[in-house]
């Protein structure tokens, strides 16, 4: 069944809205439950689509996956069945591509189709393969990847990329490796150090958290728990947005704000400002919206790079504001190249957007964005960042492929609702 939102924009926000838990940490945390034999429960789990595939592939290898209700779910890979994951779902995810870490360290072998996910560029797997060769296992690929071991072992790893699931990846394999394992390049996000302290508190021996250098100690064993997934800092950063596009006031709860600093200054130069209140975010009306120049009077730009700096996947979320923000503003993207391949649709609604190159846009605001009858969205990030837009256009916009949203959001369009926008969910007949 295909669904459509269908959005009549104009209504400031107003209320408060909790954050789910971050997709990026539950899509990781799951596949590392495999390194135990014990029963694993795992709190504050969105319910989004990713999550879904993510215990249909725990499925498939044999493990046990009871959702419990109230955000918790428990899992339990008492006996691994099939080596093999299923070719259908390794593509309707990225996340299954971490899979491959915990199945060679706990039971050898794994044949893995290659992972799909959101079409934003080229996304190399060469890191992976290089990391885990390097602890022992043997990698062929043909269409498919081939991967075994005759048991890991430590080894002095530099990722030619600091790349998140890689490092994920890679961690995973040596938490039951033999001896020690560095990695060096490693991405330090929130969610890798939410996985790097679920496995801690399994048994495994970590040093350098936080850092782009990790050192592990293998253990023979892990064992089970209960582990929190921490709270999604791109849902929050979302929210942030939706309420400033609006001209709204919002409290965003459970927001995990001390991952938030980076953010923080990027989005003062677009005249975004926000409160802290314990574990919550305030965000009040009356935003200036004026874009900061740089010293000199030079137009400031926004640009993507390894944690702590500012995310890639908050790029499309910014650039959105900045169409409601006074000057302009270069956003670079380094990293993948169809990033900006929404802007289209921002321009049909009236941003003033010049796309430089595949990696390079300039935006000049602000400009009212008026409603256009459909839309498509892309990817995840694009798709929240066009419902941003539409929430903010006078008028009613459909947006089409919602279920790239959904991905990533836990029932966005309820939670919009409940801050007073105008927006339901539809299904759609196609006959």
């Amino acid at each position: 069944m295909r669904e459509q939102f269908v959005i009549e924009g104009g209504h400031k926000l107003q209320g408060e809205v909790t954050i789910s838990g971050n997709k990026n940490a539950a899509t990781k945390m799951l596949p590392a439950c495999l390194l135990t034999d014990e029963p694993v429960i795992l709190t504050n789990v969105p319910d989004i689509a990713d999550v879904r595939i993510t215990f249909d592939l725990l499925r498939h290898l044999g493990a046990e996956v009871d959702v419990l209700g109230d955000s918790r779910v428990r899992v339990h890979a008492q006996n691994i069945t099939n080596y093999v994951l299923d070719r259908d779902l390794c593509q309707q995810t990225r996340a299954s591509i971490v899979f491959a870490g915990p199945m060679l360290a706990r039971a050898g072998s794994l044949e893995l189709s290659p992972p799909g996910g959101d079409v934003i560029g080229r996304r190399r797997l060469d890191t992976h393969v290089l990391a885990l060769q390097k602890l022992g296992a043997d990698i062929t690929f043909n269409g498919t990847f081939n991967m075994n071991a005759d048991g890991l072992h430590g080894a002095d790893i530099l990722l030619d990329e600091a790349s998140v699931t890689a490092t994920e990846n890679t961690l995973m394999a040596a938490v039951l490796a033999k001896g020690t394992t560095t990695i060096r390049n490693t991405a330090s996000e929130p969610h890798v150090q939410n996985l790097c302290h679920m496995l801690t508190r399994m048994g495994a021996r970590i040093d350098g958290i936080g850092t782009n250098r990790l050192v592990i100690e293998g253990v023979d064993r892990l064992h089970g728990g209960e582990f929190r997934v921490g709270a999604d800092y791109l849902e929050a950063v979302s929210f942030i947005g939706a309420a400033v596009v609006t001209g709204g006031e919002i409290r965003i709860r459970e927001a995990d704000p001390q991952h938030l600093d980076m953010v923080e200054l990027v989005f003062r130069k677009l005249g975004v400002t926000w409160q802290v209140d314990g574990n919550d975010i305030l965000v009040p009306r009356g935003q200036s919206l004026s874009i900061e120049r740089d010293l000199g009077n030079h137009i400031p730009e926004i640009k993507a790079q390894p944690w702590p700096a500012f995310p890639s996947d908050l790029l499309s979320i910014a650039l959105t504001v900045a169409t409601q923000s006074a000057g302009t503003i270069l956003f670079h993207e380094w990293m993948y190249n169809s990033r900006f391949f929404f802007t289209d649709k921002l321009s049909s609604m009236g941003a003033r957007i010049f796309l430089c190159d595949p990696h390079r846009a300039v935006v000049h605001g602000p400009t009212a964005l008026r409603a256009v009858p459909n839309i498509t969205s892309p990817d995840i990030r694009a798709g929240i960042s066009l419902l941003l837009a539409t929430l903010c256009a006078r008028g009613t916009t459909v947006i089409h492929n919602i279920r790239q949203i959904d991905r990533g959001y836990e029932q966005v369009e309820k939670k919009l609702q409940q801050l007073g926008a105008n927006i339901r969910r539809e299904a759609i007949d196609v006959g």
